[in-house]
């Protein structure tokens, strides 16, 4: 039971960013003029959909898992650190707290790996 949890788990945690990434490439435009307002140059956003989009399904077929969290973890705290300090709007705390809590699943991924239902288990 815990292998079937840990897969799901995986899953879980990871669909945020999937979805994310793919609503960076069809919003890239605007998703430019956003990371704008906040002086974050536009030429970060290709590698942040790259991260977005090959971490997530690393974790979830479970190949090279410990290292796709732990790259995954780096960005949520970067991301909490650059996107959500303004402690003055609730939104922002929930935001960067959101960003802290899953920076936080990531890095248990990275400490434990993949269980059972992973390629990382199939190639011990």
């Amino acid at each position: 039971m815990k292998d079937i949890i840990d897969f799901i788990s995986r899953v879980f945690v990871s669909m945020l960013f999937l979805l994310n990434g793919y609503f960076k490439i069809i919003n890239f435009d605007g998703t430019i003029e956003w990371m704008d307002s906040y002086e974050v140059p536009g030429i970060f956003l290709t590698p942040a959909i790259i991260l977005e989009i090959t971490a997530p399904v690393l974790i979830i077929i479970g190949y090279k898992t410990k290292i796709a969290a732990s790259c995954l973890a780096g960005f949520c705290i970067t991301t909490a650190l650059v996107f959500h300090l303004d402690f003055s709007n609730q939104i922002q705390i929930t935001s960067f707290l959101k960003n802290i809590a899953l920076a936080g699943g990531f890095l248990i991924i990275a400490i434990n790996g993949a269980k059972k239902f992973s390629l990382d288990y199939k190639k011990n």
